[in-house]
């Protein structure tokens, strides 16, 4: 698949080959259709999207008429030639994932261009949509429960932009998400609806209508980009059920290293360094992938582990000038992937007497490779070059490494519960502007009052009068009240404008 996996610069692996059947054993059963989280009843099936006859035989068409629904659309849209600008509005895996292939296999002769909203920043998403000409723009809008308030947000922002500029949003929106979810029955008026699963995750998405439709209206080969995933599957199975040399399973050795390095709790973190600007993204990619999979308080018996696997990194070679210092020299907490292409896509002009850029790129990566494994483990990744075939093995690869990790160490990587805990205390903080507001209101004219002060008159916990403050402090900057400073936060007053 022109893919070369070097762990030469890792000490020996001193976890028990065996016991890696109990993992490869798991993962043969989550792609037979066993149950992912308990907790939920819920399959987890991304595997399915770029292999549809190993699913379930219920899901088998819905997967293929998905992927050609992507297609289908991509190729009449392209024949309109009405659209420039491919705005999408996700968060998480259904942004980032999409982002991340889009920059990578982006070309100049594609027939859009791919922008993106994910994040509910009203200054980020003027920037991004004010220069548009709307008549130009796509919206594909990606919830799979329809409820996620950074994208409702950014709907909310981008349906007004056309409403004000006169244009008919709905002509020019496709949606992807749950069938039957707030999102999906909004946009029955809408240009088309393609459908997400429950049991696909969002940071295992992308080879769902989430990653293939933006890739078909840049002009990518979707249907590649799930051959290359598929085939790095197959290639990820050896060892699984007895057969085959484990130790030829990509997917087993990227977990194996990470385990041996990490001694089974990610005590060492995984610095990622691709060396070639089409994947900027990557790292950023994984931190998600990784982290939201890995990072976990309870282990499937319930036990309390918390497990990491801390995900950091940018762009060789330029990223390494602002940390290979401490990577080098700083303490033993960490390992690296450095990632390198044989194939430089273009040909520049010699910067030196038979040297040119391209040479040069390769003896950053090699010679950093020498300096951080004289005194710390790296892990090489080379590929012949991005496409999309490779593109999708990529990504595969990693997906797998994930879940035969999880497996490993005994967690479930397909749930994220954290994520939960922070969504309902961000629902909790907003709750309290109205009862804050309220308290202000009610003041006597001219009267002002510190923000401990509100948060009882609003009936309010003492403990809430710090985010009190915080919040009454953005709404004196935007205008909606009046502040005064006091000598420290608490005694700031706060009243009518």
């Amino acid at each position: 698949m022109g893919f070369l996996l070097d762990w030469s610069r890792v000490p020996e692996l001193d976890d028990d080959p065996a016991l890696w059947a109990g993992p490869l054993r798991l993962m043969a059963e989550l792609e037979a259709g066993a149950v992912a989280n308990p907790d939920e009843g819920r399959q987890v099936g991304h595997y399915w999207l770029r292999a549809p006859d190993l699913a379930p035989e219920a899901y088998r068409e819905p997967i293929r008429a998905a992927a050609r629904e992507c297609l289908r659309l991509a190729r009449e849209i392209h024949r309109e030639k009405k659209y420039r600008t491919l705005l999408l509005l996700g968060i998480g895996g259904s942004a980032l994932g999409p982002e991340f292939l889009g920059t990578a296999l982006r070309e100049p002769e594609d027939p859009m261009r791919l922008m993106v909203l994910d994040n509910t920043d009203p200054e980020g998403m003027a920037r991004v949509i004010g220069p548009l000409d709307l008549e130009e723009v796509l919206v594909v809008c990606v919830s799979k429960s329809g409820k996620t308030p950074e994208t409702r947000n950014a709907l909310i922002e981008v349906q007004a932009a056309f409403a004000r500029a006169g244009v008919a949003f709905e002509a020019q929106a496709i949606a992807i998400s749950q069938e039957g979810s707030a999102l999906w029955e909004a946009a029955a008026g809408w240009r088309a609806r393609l459908p997400m699963w429950d049991w696909v995750g969002g940071r295992t998405s992308v080879c769902s209508a989430v990653g293939l439709l933006p890739l078909a209206l840049q002009g990518v080969d979707t249907e590649a980009f799930l051959e290359g995933a598929a085939a790095m599957d197959a290639a990820t199975r050896a060892g699984a059920a007895g057969g085959g040399d484990i130790m030829q399973n990509p997917a087993l050795v990227l977990a194996r290293c990470w385990y041996t390095l990490g001694t089974g709790h990610g005590d060492r973190a995984m610095v990622v360094l691709p060396y070639r600007d089409r994947l900027l993204l990557f790292s950023r990619y994984l931190q998600q992938l990784v982290m939201e999979s890995i990072g976990k308080e309870r282990d499937l018996k319930g036990r309390v582990v918390r497990q990491r696997l801390t995900v950091y990194g940018n762009k060789g070679s330029t990223d390494q000038h602002a940390f290979v210092q401490q990577l080098r020299e700083g303490p033993d907490d960490h390992f690296t992937t450095l990632i390198g292409l044989w194939e430089d896509g273009f040909y520049g002009e010699e910067v030196e007497p038979g040297i040119d850029a391209g040479d040069y790129l390769q003896g950053m990566l090699l010679g950093t490779r020498e300096a951080l494994s004289a005194a710390h483990p790296v892990i090489g990744l080379w590929m012949q070059t991005v496409d999309a075939f490779r593109l999708g093995a990529l990504v595969a690869l990693y997906e797998r490494a994930v879940g035969l990790y999880a497996f490993r160490i005994g967690i479930n990587a397909y749930h994220q519960p954290g994520v939960e805990a922070g969504k309902k205390a961000a629902a909790a903080v907003l709750a309290l502007k109205a009862p804050l507001l309220a308290a202000i209101a009610a003041l006597p004219g001219g009267e002002a009052r510190t923000a401990p002060e509100l948060a009882a008159l609003a009936g309010l916990p003492a403990q809430q009068a710090e985010v009190c403050w915080h919040l009454l402090t953005r709404l004196a900057a935007n205008g909606q009240i009046a502040a005064t400073p006091g000598g420290q936060p608490s005694q700031d007053r706060f009243q009518a404008a």
